[in-house]
């Protein structure tokens, strides 16, 4: 099967649309991705024909609906090569590592345990973290990244050892698009801590194709919907089942129960457990519909489409004077952040705009990582499947424009 971006690109409707009478540049997609036909129309029949609450009706409209929100977490199961009882419906990736460092962190850590993160990961693994440390008396280690925003050599012997309980580590980076050897982080952690578990954030790493996050060495594996093609408002905390089945739940409510009673609840077995509440019935059926498109996807294809679509693009934006990239490590997807000398991220962005190109500036929320490299904010371009060399070749033209006005 071969990749045809001028194909993928027809099926999402909101890239063919004018911005300041100008043809959409989007790259912004590791903020959020745009939508194929197919999530969208899957919302649309989901809302005009099927809607209902469910689990809890016997009627068909209900019957209709649990069906396809049971289909979507199917889905979801088979792009992780995972059981269907392993994965737990979220708001998205920050509610699912809240929900680990509340759950588990409640579980395991207490004064004299060690949680180990990097300097690359986003507010959403930090700050959760940090909580559960100050709750429970636990110190937080943090393994440095290098000049090309990669982990330091030796962080990981250095920082990971026999007090760790919690490795939590981003997949692929939001800031800098560096790819972490998790296998490898993995296998240094079981080595040194039998007890300890790896919690990572995939959620830059599952627009790019099916993941299997047991063969990584992860026990915990969150992501986001609306950065997969698929709507907001919904994610997934993949578990290992023996971790899931040891976790206590962090929300209670309906749904998530086998009895309740004065004198004492009974928690239902995962997934359930953690799906307290009406679900995002709607967003996970959306979410279904996104991960049955990409299943349907060459994804080696697709990697040599984006791979060689990034070395163009380092290669173009290291034509403008003054520009220095953020994120140069070897193993790397999707995002080209930069800074350019004398210009404010805030202000490129605005022209660019102008022009009607897309891009994301600020910390993206990695206000560690803009620390590291010395900088306030950066302008960060990402691209996704459906990205182009002609859109990079615009995106240059509209830097080199913006840079002779601000200067």
């Amino acid at each position: 099967m071969s990749f045809d971006v001028e194909a993928i690109r027809r099926e999402f409707p909101a890239l063919h649309q004018e911005v300041h009478g100008r043809p959409l540049v989007y790259l912004d997609s590791a903020a959020s991705s745009m939508k194929p036909e197919a999530v969208i129309e899957a919302l649309t029949r989901f809302y005009r024909r099927d809607y209902s609450n469910v689990h809890r009706g016997v009627h068909a409209l209900s019957q209709r609906a649990t069906e396809a929100f049971e289909g979507a977490r199917k889905a979801v199961a088979a792009f992780l090569s995972a059981g269907e009882d392993e994965v737990v419906f979220t708001r998205g990736t920050t509610e699912a590592l809240n929900l680990v460092a509340q759950a588990w962190g409640g579980k395991v850590l207490g004064p004299g345990d060690e949680v180990v993160l990097s300097e690359m990961e986003h507010h959403s693994q930090i700050v959760p973290w940090q909580m559960a440390c100050e709750r429970h008396g636990a110190t937080l280690r943090v393994l440095r990244i290098d000049e090309r925003g990669a982990i330091a050599e030796g962080e990981i012997e250095r920082k990971i050892g026999p007090r760790t309980k919690v490795v939590a580590i981003v997949h692929t980076s939001n800031a800098l698009g560096t790819v972490n050897d998790v296998r490898r982080i993995a296998e240094v952690t079981r080595a040194v801590s039998k007890d300890a578990v790896v919690v990572v954030d995939g959620a830059q790493a599952t627009p790019h194709g099916p993941i299997d996050p047991r063969a990584l060495g992860a026990d915990f594996f969150a992501f986001s919907g609306h950065k997969m093609f698929a709507p907001t408002g919904i994610g997934v905390l993949w578990g290992k089942r023996e971790r899931l089945a040891e976790m206590p739940p962090w929300q209670g409510g309906g749904d998530m129960i086998r009895s309740v009673s004065f004198e004492g609840t009974t928690y239902a077995d995962p997934p359930s457990r953690f799906e307290a509440g009406t679900p995002a019935i709607g967003e996970a059926i959306g979410l279904g519909a996104a991960v049955r498109w990409m299943m349907g996807l060459d994804w080696a294809a697709v990697a040599d489409h984006e791979d060689a679509l990034l070395a163009y693009g380092h290669a173009r934006l290291s034509e403008v004077k003054g520009l220095r990239l953020t994120g140069t490590a070897e193993r790397k997807k999707a995002v080209m952040a930069f800074a350019i000398d004398g210009v404010h991220p805030h202000d490129l962005g605005t022209l660019v705009d102008l022009e009607g190109i897309a891009v994301r500036v600020g910390h993206h929320c990695a206000e560690p990582v803009m620390k590291r490299f010395g900088v306030p904010a950066t302008t960060r371009a990402s691209l996704a499947l459906y990205s182009t060399r002609a859109e990079i070749d615009r995106l240059v033209q509209a830097i080199d424009k913006a840079v002779a006005i601000l200067r």
